[in-house]
């Protein structure tokens, strides 16, 4: 051959992972293992650093994130002060409220203190300890207990405020006393504590302040109603003053449900006093 032919070999490219040694892949495994293990202790330790300390006295909250003062103590901005207990007050043990409460017969003033509930002549101390009431036959003016002045023909009612008593059966409050009410004759008292204080008797009726008698006229039956004469007309019969005149029905129409008076049939309208058809 008159040239020497060159012969070049070309050998298949490798990744580059592949052309590491098996020395410094791992080397770079143990680097990126410490790397992430040291951030996993660091990271809380970072995020603890931001908050705010836990001051004296205090505790982390059983939920949620944060603290709370121990019991006996009460937060102050960033802080935790010890509850102080006024004279006549004990202890509660809780965390929350004031963390103290007034002996019964004491009440909180200004949330600083506790004063004694005075019970004025005449009252009694509530079961609370708190508060006070007047007893049977006094009533509360202002901060005293003043001694109920029953009048004759009263007794005392269980109400806590007015007068305190009321008027006998047969009789009605005026002013300060109880007066008898007059009852006309063929009346009755009917025991309600308003309107008027009788009614009249079956077959009479109030005229005026009296029970005048009910006259009951032709076709017409005796009615107890209060409101009324004391009669009302039959069926077909329309009252006119004291009478019940004959209703005149005319053509086209009905009596109505009362009976006392008429009304146009279905598709006829009343006019002038006739039930015309409704074009």
């Amino acid at each position: 051959m008159d040239h020497d032919v060159g012969v070049k070999l070309q050998l298949p490219s490798v990744p580059y992972r592949a052309r590491l040694s098996s020395g410094v892949q791992t080397a770079l495994t143990y680097v990126l293992s410490s790397a992430c293990a040291l951030f996993l202790v660091v990271a809380p330790a970072i995020a603890q650093s931001s908050a705010p300390p836990t001051p004296e006295n205090a505790s982390a909250k059983r939920y949620g994130e944060g603290w709370e003062c121990n019991i006996g103590f009460r937060r102050d901005e960033d802080t935790c002060n010890a509850v102080v207990v006024p004279a006549n007050a004990y202890e509660t043990n809780r965390t929350y409220g004031l963390g103290w409460e007034c002996l019964h017969g004491y009440r909180a003033d200004d949330n600083t203190s506790c004063v004694e509930v005075i019970v004025p002549d005449g009252g009694f101390l509530d079961p609370s300890g708190k508060r006070w009431h007047c007893s049977r036959g006094y009533l509360k003016v202002d901060d005293i207990c003043q001694e109920i002045a029953l009048p004759a023909n009263a007794y005392l009612s269980v109400a806590s405020y007015r007068s305190g008593w009321r008027c006998e059966r047969g009789f009605e409050v005026s002013g300060d006393l109880c007066t008898a009410i007059v009852v006309p004759e063929n009346a009755f008292l009917n025991g309600v504590n308003y309107g008027r204080p009788w009614t009249c008797e079956r077959g009479f009726f109030e005229q005026d302040g009296e029970c005048a008698a009910v006259v009951i006229p032709m076709h017409a039956y005796f009615d107890e109603s209060t409101y009324s004469a004391g009669w009302r007309c039959e069926r077909g019969y329309a009252a006119s003053d004291k009478d019940c005149e004959a209703i005149d029905i005319p053509a086209n129409a009905h009596l109505d449900r009362s009976g006392n008076r008429w009304e146009c049939d279905r598709n006829f309208q009343n006019s002038k006093g006739q039930c015309v058809l409704d074009d």
